[in-house]
């Protein structure tokens, strides 16, 4: 009795990853143009989510610079309001009484100089003073606030009683005066440029300033004689405990009518303030790969309605549908992995481009990047899901009929 031979199982071949990626590569050769405008869009969107974050990583790393060649230990004291709501002036020896605080390193005023204004020369009309105040100045500022000369010289134990000026950055730029050595029409009288300010981050408003030295206001100008700011430095680990008592210090009959801040703190609440708007742009970056997301998924329809022929051929030779929505799936993340990659480069080089004119540092922090490829590939896999299961559902004779 002769035994029967079994029929050999047939099995469709199996496609490793390998071969998926190759079938998917091969499906968006063919169609070069529309694979590029489709990976336009999610790049686009990555693009502007790592710039936003790239930016924004930048800007605090700037700040963080700043503050730490600037120092955090700055404290400044301003008149406060009085019972009336009116502003009350500082006691004339204020920076003696703060000086006496164990832990303070250095201590500086200023005094605005209230009926005084400064021209570029005696012909221009009275007040167009280009918003540019006038104020007394000690030599020790410069070195208390950190700030730095662009040009010329600081105001000296020798030259702060005779009539010079030394200029804020702002007040430079709308006096148009940037040369030591012109004459400036201040108060009524000739003063000598000697010098001109880099910006001072700390304290703003030295930046719109005309400083003069403490004397030369008493002599020349109609000084009372009053602080308007004074800038503390205090150790490092003391901070705290100097601003607690900076106000009973500086006005001790009055302490309620002194105002104490740290600079610092606005350059951290700008921080705080970049960081809600980069919150929101990222999510207008969101938006805009979404939008590609919806582009990928159009591409990947119409790719399907194009290529009926060749799903209902693959079926004929033996491919399953899960192969067929294996290629599909593979078309949509190659794609989006591409607009991806390319939005990340994008991205990157904006980053790095607005920083270098900003003179920041550029800072791209990993997370975002690798954060940008993987919601690319989510929406990507979404995106041609469907075009992918409607692939696989096509019978052969179906998607042959289409020929």
């Amino acid at each position: 009795m002769s035994r029967r031979r079994r029929a050999p199982v047939l099995r469709p071949a199996r496609l490793g990853p390998a071969d998926l990626v190759r079938l998917g590569g091969t499906g968006l050769r063919t169609r070069p143009l529309r694979v590029f405008l489709s990976a336009l869009g999610i790049g686009i969107g990555v693009a502007a989510m790592v710039a936003v974050v790239g930016i924004s990583s930048s800007s605090r790393a700037e700040v963080d610079r700043r503050l730490d060649s600037l120092g955090t230990n700055m404290l400044r004291i301003a008149p406060g309001q009085g019972m009336d709501g009116q502003k009350k002036p500082l006691p004339r020896d204020t920076v003696p009484m703060v000086q006496r605080i164990g832990p303070v390193q250095q201590v500086a005023a200023t005094g605005t100089v209230k009926k005084a204004a400064v021209y570029r020369n005696e012909h221009v009309p009275s007040g167009r003073t280009s918003s540019v105040e006038v104020a007394a100045a000690g030599p020790d500022l410069l070195k208390t606030i950190g700030g730095k000369i662009h040009s010329g010289r600081w105001l000296q134990n020798a030259t702060e009683q005779y009539p010079a000026v030394v200029l804020g950055a702002q007040a430079a730029r709308r006096l148009d005066v940037h040369t030591p050595g012109s004459r400036l029409w201040l108060g009524g009288k000739w003063f000598s440029l000697v010098g001109v300010l880099k910006p001072v981050p700390l304290a703003p408003e030295i930046d719109q300033s005309a400083l003069v030295g403490w004397q030369a206001a008493e002599t020349y100008l109609p000084f009372d004689g009053h602080p308007s700011t004074v800038y503390v430095r205090a150790r490092d680990d003391s901070v705290t405990t100097v601003r607690d008592v900076l106000a009973a210090t500086a006005n001790p009959e009055r302490p309620s009518e002194v105002s104490v801040s740290r600079p610092s703190d606005a350059l951290a609440a700008r921080e705080a303030t970049e960081s809600a708007l980069t919150g929101l742009l990222l999510g207008l970056g969101g938006v805009a790969l979404l939008v590609g997301g919806v582009g990928v998924g159009n591409t990947m329809v119409i790719s399907v309605l194009e290529r009926r022929p060749e799903i209902g051929l693959r079926r004929s030779l033996g491919a399953t549908s899960g192969q067929i929505r294996g290629q599909f799936v593979a078309e949509a993340l190659l794609l989006s992995a591409l607009g991806g990659l390319g939005g990340t480069a994008l991205g990157t080089v904006i980053t790095a481009g607005y920083a270098y004119a900003r003179d920041w540092p550029t800072e791209v922090p990993m997370w975002a990047a690798g954060a940008g490829m993987g919601v690319t590939l989510l929406i990507g896999a979404l995106a041609g899901l469907y075009p992918a299961v409607r692939a696989g559902r096509l019978a052969p004779t179906e998607a042959l009929a289409g020929t």
